[in-house]
C-alpha cells in the first residue's frame, strides 16, 4: 500500500494516526516533493480527475474549477506544477485507492 500525503496537513497527520493505531503498513510518499505529469495520470488510472482536485486550494477557487473544471491534461498539469492542488491523503493499494480521509474507507481498503 502507498500513503500520499502532506506531514503539515492536519487531516494526512491524523489518517496516518489512524493508520499507525490499526497496524496497517503502508509506504508513505511525501506530496511536497511533488509527482510529475506520468505519476499523477497513472494514480488516476480511468477515474474522475475531478475527484483528485483539492476544492480546499486557493487556485481551485480562484480558477473556479467546481463550475468550470479544467480538463484532464491540464489539471494534471497544474496538480504537477501545484501540488497542493492535489487531493490528500490518498491511500491506494493495487488499482484501488481511497481519496481524503474516511476511516470506514481506510478500513475496507486495508482489510480490516
Amino acid at each position: 500500500m502507498k500513503f500520499y500525503q502532506k506531514p503539515t496537513c492536519s487531516t494526512c497527520r491524523k489518517a496516518k494516526k489512524w493508520l499507525a493505531a490499526n497496524g496497517v503498513k503502508a509506504e508513505e510518499i511525501d506530496l511536497n516533493r511533488g509527482l510529475s505529469e506520468a505519476e499523477i495520470d497513472a494514480l488516476i488510472g480511468t477515474r474522475d480527475y475531478t475527484k483528485f482536485l483539492n476544492f480546499r486550494n486557493a487556485l481551485y477557487r480562484e480558477r473556479k474549477m467546481k463550475a468550470n473544471p479544467p480538463s484532464r491534461t491540464e489539471a494534471i498539469k497544474l496538480m504537477a506544477k501545484h501540488p497542493n492542488l492535489i487531493r490528500r491523503p490518498l491511500l491506494v493499494k493495487g488499482s484501488k485507492i481511497a481519496i481524503g480521509f474516511d476511516a470506514d474507507e481506510f478500513r475496507a481498503l486495508s482489510g480490516l
